[in-house]
């Protein structure tokens, strides 16, 4: 049965007078799968709970951040510890550089690293600092891939853009955004073409090392070892956009498993441990063109904020400490969930494609494989939609787009599985 959502529909009305679309993110508006958005008053563990009293089983855990799940107590009790000294100074502490010591133990290739406070402020300073060291204007991204709301890669970009039908944005000059080449992902021989053509203006090339923008993709057998031999071979840089996959797919990250050394790794999410945080970093003589040593200027007076690195340290001790157990439970459970619902969808003759990469996975309404975003477009986005609404009336909380990854936490356990496969069961029949 549909779950009240009575208090949730009235508050989506009041702020619908105050915030554009009722919303401070376009996804949450729910305009891609129908129904009202729940409001959400708290969560615990694994799951929502929303103004009108239902509970959800979260599989989107605030887009990513929430590998320990919800209110994990270490976490909060660090964030207390440090809002009951000021929760901002703009001005040096000592959390800064313990919490920085850790993301160079997880990630060698960050030799030095500046904290922002988000993702996409993460991205928009690499690439500012990969064009200023080297001297180029150019950026290479692809299709699908989401890094940031930043003008220059508002091309192509997935996500919520991709979610809305919209193919790029408005207020986007076309002066600024003709500095980006966007290429389908997977493609090798389309990179290798366009650094032929402009073998010494290409600054750099980002990449989501695995896609979660578009859905969960998988980069093909090799391909981010290509992407490491052009840039090489070419003389740019190569930035890895760890933001949603770094401390997720494995302590170090994408890089880790597919062995990959980039110039420059952006995070966010974890690294902040659910809080407004991001970071930037690399090859120390890159890193050294940063002002205040060098010519490329960024700053921030929320950067390094107490409370966002309070959390972040408490949640990558606890990584560090109990690396075995989580990252193998999390590839255990989010196996059993993703694949159990794609057998389900099988059963019934739904066509649907299961793409997962350790904890993050995506249900494709699709009958062919996912290996970049025209793939993923070939999804049926109604049938998804249909999904989404009969999931969430079961008290599952997907995210509200084909075109997001779902993610698993410590909290979801076998238990969760089972809920979560019955009531595919249902959704699918």
């Amino acid at each position: 049965m549909p779950r009240s959502l009575t208090r949730s529909r009235q508050l989506q009305l009041r702020a619908e007078r105050f915030l554009p679309g009722g919303v401070d993110s376009p996804v949450r508006a729910f305009r891609a799968v129908g129904g009202d958005p729940p409001f959400v008053t708290h969560a615990e563990g694994a799951y929502l709970f929303d103004e009108d009293g239902n509970r959800y089983l979260d599989f989107f855990g605030s887009w990513g951040p929430m590998i320990l799940g919800h209110a994990f107590p270490p976490v909060v009790e660090a964030i207390q510890q440090a809002a009951a000294k000021g929760a901002s100074f703009g001005a040096s502490i000592a959390a800064e550089a313990d919490l920085a010591e850790l993301v160079t133990r997880c990630f060698p290739s960050v030799e030095k690293l500046r904290f922002v406070s988000s993702g996409t402020e993460a991205c928009m300073s690499a690439i500012r600092l990969a064009r200023g060291f080297t001297g180029r204007s150019f950026v290479v991204k692809f299709e699908g891939c989401y890094h940031g709301h930043s003008d220059a890669m508002l091309v192509k970009a997935g996500s919520g853009v991709a979610t809305l039908g919209i193919p790029g944005s408005a207020g986007v000059p076309a002066e600024t955004a003709m500095h980006t080449l966007a290429l389908p992902y997977n493609d090798l021989d389309a990179v290798r073409a366009v650094f032929a053509a402009r073998p010494d203006e290409i600054a750099c090339v980002i990449v989501e090392p695995v896609v979660g923008n578009a859905g969960t993709i998988a980069p093909a057998p090799g391909y981010l070892q290509g992407l490491r031999e052009i840039t090489m071979q070419y003389g740019a840089l190569l930035i890895l956009d760890e933001v949603m996959t770094g401390f997720r797919l494995s302590l170090g990250g994408a890089q880790q498993i597919y062995d990959i050394r980039p110039d420059l790794t952006t995070l966010g999410k974890i690294v902040g441990g659910g809080l407004p945080c991001g970071a930037f970093g690399g090859r120390a003589d890159v890193m050294d063109f940063l002002a205040p040593l060098g010519p490329v200027y960024q700053a921030g007076t929320l950067s390094g904020n107490p409370l966002a690195m309070a959390a972040g340290i408490a949640t990558l001790r606890h990584l560090i400490a109990h690396q075995e157990a989580v990252y193998s439970g999390l590839e255990q459970t989010t196996t059993v969930i993703a694949e159990g619902v794609g057998r389900v969808a099988k059963e019934v003759g739904i066509p649907m494609t299961v793409n997962r990469v350790g904890s993050m996975f995506t249900w494709f309404f699709t009958d062919r494989p996912v290996t970049d975003f025209s793939t993923a477009a070939t999804s049926d986005t109604v049938s998804f939609g249909r999904f989404h609404r009969a999931m969430l009336d079961a008290g599952i909380w997907l995210p509200p787009s084909q075109y997001e990854a779902a993610f698993v936490s410590t909290a979801h356990g076998q238990a969760e599985g089972g809920i979560v496969l019955e009531a595919a069961r249902r959704a699918l029949a």
